[in-house]
């Protein structure tokens, strides 16, 4: 740690258990106790508690220097131990299917109140607004993405990159810090297909351009260079195989081209240029992955902003898909300004399994027009 300072730093954390739980069953959020209960019915299981750990375990190597201030059990507790953590001060808290915004706006505020040099957070847009709520900029706070829609600017690129982020934050003394947008959908429009995103504030985040992902880029129309794109993924297409439609404004214009209906935020599944699914969930999509003597392949493209292609808004096409696939049947669309807009020209694995992530890593081809492609490098992240 910083050589001004004998104090140890002090590390806020609160855990939103249930956020992201409605990412591989398409409900496309986690807001409110009836899309938990019906994430839960279809199989859903808690992600943010893993992606909390792994952050914390980039801590480890500071254990000693730190001071952990949590909230009881599935809000941080059972994280922070998970992850070789002992905190010492736990604040009230609750598990999974229990939390409410409200307990975590409690515990921004009181963490904010305790003095905590950062505040780490594991959740989704929504529990960032609810730590503006309580925190506002009295604090400087790092979110680890556990969410299914992830627009704002305050979180790092995956939980492995919020650990390293927070540690050389605290390294140097916690005083390099930036404001950063809090950003959110309405998730009742979302679910509609309406992407209705709006400011609500500033947070104050670490400065670490490398680790910690921009806003999400609103599309600009470009309509000749999406139709070209369009024509070329068509025209690629193959007899008799299944390609899943991944989310975005550049894999809707396929849809729009073949004349099919189009599920703006979630996933497609067309065969023989006829729609067979909509709106399809990971274990759909498993199955067919599954089902003898059918090939499946999958169309993506690259958030903009942001540049992952993984982890957003497509968590139906979870780690088990990915390594069954390969990124050979994995095809990858965008358009020369998104791609050349991207922070390092380079796109980004959240799969939510880091080995997996690692593996990926390397350089792929993406569509960015008829007969045209760029050639594009992929990370984990956590460089």
């Amino acid at each position: 740690m910083s050589n001004e300072t004998s104090r140890k730093m002090r590390v806020g954390l609160i855990v939103n258990p249930v956020a992201g739980i409605g990412g591989r069953v398409g409900l496309k959020g986690s807001d409110g106790a009836e899309i938990q209960k019906k994430a839960l019915e279809l199989g859903a299981r808690p992600e943010a508690p893993d992606r909390a750990a792994a952050a914390l375990r980039k801590l480890g190597a500071a254990a000693g220097r730190i001071s952990v201030i949590t909230c009881q059990g599935g809000m941080g507790e059972d994280e922070c131990r998970a992850a070789g953590l002992s905190p010492e001060q736990v604040l009230p808290g609750r598990g999974a299917g229990a939390t409410s915004p409200e307990d975590t706006v409690q515990a921004a505020r009181a963490m904010s109140r305790a003095g905590v040099d950062l505040l780490l957070f594991a959740g989704g847009d929504g529990t960032a607004r609810n730590i503006y709520e309580g925190a506002g900029d009295r604090v400087t706070v790092l979110g680890i993405p556990a969410g299914v829609k992830i627009h704002s600017g305050v979180f790092a690129l995956n939980p492995a990159s919020a650990g390293s982020a927070a540690l050389r934050y605290l390294e140097q003394g916690a005083e390099n810090s930036r404001e950063a947008e809090v950003m959110d959908l309405d998730e009742d429009a979302y679910r509609r297909g309406e992407v209705r995103p709006r400011l609500y504030g500033f947070l104050r985040v670490p400065c670490d351009e490398t680790r910690i992902q921009h806003v999400k880029a609103r599309s600009v129309p470009e309509e000749g260079e999406l139709t070209s794109i369009a024509a070329q993924l068509i025209d690629g297409m193959e007899p008799g195989v299944y390609y899943a439609v991944g989310a975005g404004t550049t894999t809707r214009r396929v849809m729009e081209c073949l004349d099919l209906p189009n599920t703006l935020i979630g996933v497609d599944v067309i065969r023989d240029k006829k729609l067979v699914a909509s709106d399809v969930t990971e274990r759909q999509l498993w199955e067919i992955a599954q089902e003898p003597g059918s090939e499946l392949r999958v169309i993506l493209t690259v958030i903009g902003g942001q540049g992952h292609i993984f982890g957003r808004g497509n968590q139906q096409i979870s780690p088990r898909i990915i390594r069954r696939l390969g990124m050979e049947r994995i095809l990858l669309a965008a358009t020369k300004r998104k791609l050349l807009s991207l922070p390092g020209h380079r796109l980004i694995a959240d799969t939510g399994d880091p080995e997996l992530d690692r593996e990926l890593a390397g350089y792929y081809r993406v569509a960015v027009g008829a007969r045209e492609q760029m050639i594009c490098r992929l990370t984990a992240g956590d460089e």
